[in-house]
């Protein structure tokens, strides 16, 4: 072995170090920002190392790629900002699909060609490849627009879509087999991405916002997939094993994530909650008593109290309410009052979403409690503030074995002495269902815009 293949290995095996402990480090949000950093050094490396490759014969468009990339990279980060890194997440899944299924076409031609001798082993990588990077490309995409409001967030069904998709999914493997039979068929490989870039857009137009945190880390374990099998492609074990971290970690969240609401995989791609009850049906067509607050009296109710948990959701996003929530935290506690915040783990729309926010907002670590430690602290709380989540709170869940959410482990607001609830107005949620948490006797709707609402609730309690 030459000392420039060691000196690669070597770089090889510091990243995927690197990597892997990073993820672990990704595990706490007090350990995240670290965790991050090691992996961006770890990618750093590996990129090094492999411009370090001699079969490399030019470095002119590998450096304009870098430079390019990494201006674009960089004013990204700079000026999306964090209520949209959901959007971001999504289009970068799809970058990462897409410059797999790039590299295993640029292969084709360099390994199974018309001109060049048939590869068998290159034909089976280079069409799961294909077809992975490209289902992955448009699906990402898809949600990219349904989260940025382009492509509806509703659930978008047609007649005999999911019998379309499986025929398309038989058409895919026959594909593969005929491309490995006759790998210098170039047609078969075009086909494949063409029939790949359907089924992505329609494996996601199906899945409704309130799905997306599973979307996101489901299109993510699909960039990683593609990307491992891009490095059977080009032979690269550097990008095996980055791909392969990448695909197992997206299934394991996809998989917390569909436990978070008690509903499979299957369930959340077709689109399951389109088809539940009517909220009028689900609730028996009980007359409902709710009450309101106004921002006066909601002060006082904090003024009273000597615990408080808020509850954040999808609302605290859109309104960009995360500062003023934490204000909130800085009043109520010079007040003596204990703060805590229960993040519920499909709460907002991608994994961690709630925590991003209220990190950026400057909210300590410690103050997050996930739902598993902190669901037994509301019966002995005496305010749980609700901001903008719905479906996650709904005692439904535990009660009403006709409801579509039954059995989905929520946090048990309803259990604490007072609720107030931060909501726009009285609409369901995404799962299409009245909230039994409303029209409880120790419940109180706080209406309006989340930062509007919260900025109102500080000045209040200001001035008492």
């Amino acid at each position: 072995m030459e000392i420039r293949e060691i000196i690669i290995s070597l770089f090889y095996l510091i990243a995927s170090f690197l990597f892997i402990f990073g993820i672990k480090r990704l595990s706490s949000p007090a350990t995240a920002r670290m965790g991050n950093i090691y992996s961006a050094i770890g990618m750093l490396i590996a990129v090094v190392a492999t411009l370090l490759n001699k079969n490399i014969v030019s470095f002119e468009y590998i450096l304009l790629g870098i430079v390019v990339g990494s201006a674009i990279g960089a004013y990204m980060a700079l000026k999306v900002a964090m209520t949209d890194m959901p959007q971001m997440v999504g289009l970068l899944n799809g970058f990462g699909g897409g410059a797999s299924a790039f590299v295993a076409l640029s292969e084709f031609y360099q390994k199974i060609g018309p001109d060049v001798a048939p590869d068998i082993k290159a034909a089976v990588a280079i069409s799961i490849s294909l077809l992975i990077g490209s289902v992955t490309f448009t699906g990402s995409l898809i949600a990219f627009g349904k989260l940025q409001g382009i492509v509806t967030g509703k659930v978008v069904k047609f007649p005999l879509q999911n019998q379309l998709n499986i025929l398309l999914i038989l058409a895919l493997i026959t594909l593969i087999v005929l491309a490995v039979i006759y790998p210098q068929e170039q047609i078969y490989y075009l086909t494949i991405i063409g029939i790949s870039l359907l089924v992505g857009v329609l494996l996601v137009l199906p899945i409704g916002g309130a799905d997306m945190p599973v979307a996101i880390s489901l299109l993510n374990s699909y960039s990683g997939m593609a990307a491992a099998a891009t490095g059977f492609v080009i032979d690269n074990n550097m990008l095996i094993i980055a791909g392969s971290l990448v695909g197992a970690s997206g299934i394991i969240l996809t998989n917390i994530m569909c436990k978070a609401m008690n509903r499979s995989l299957m369930n959340v791609l077709l689109g399951g909650w389109d088809n539940t009850a009517s909220s009028s049906a689900v609730s028996g067509g009980k007359d409902v008593v709710i009450k309101s607050v106004d921002s006066e009296e909601a002060a006082s109710i904090f003024d009273a109290a000597s615990s408080v948990i808020v509850v954040p959701g999808y609302g605290m996003a859109v309104a960009q309410a995360q500062h003023a929530v934490k204000e909130l935290m800085d009043v109520l506690e010079k007040r003596g009052i204990s703060v805590k915040f229960a993040v519920h783990p499909v709460a907002g729309r991608m994994p961690g979403h709630m925590n991003i926010l209220l990190a950026e907002s400057n909210v300590p670590y410690d103050k997050l409690y996930a739902l598993e430690d902190i669901n037994d602290d509301f019966k002995t709380t005496d305010v749980s503030l609700v901001i903008g989540a719905n479906d996650v709170v709904n005692p439904a869940a535990r009660s009403n074995p006709e409801s579509p959410i039954y059995g989905m482990p929520i946090l048990n607001v309803d259990y604490s002495r007072t609720v107030i609830v931060v909501k726009r107005s009285m609409a369901a949620g995404y799962a299409g269902i009245d909230n039994d948490l409303f029209g409880l006797d120790n419940t109180f709707m706080y209406f309006g815009d989340a930062k509007d609402a919260i900025t109102k609730l500080n000045n209040e309690l200001k001035n008492m």
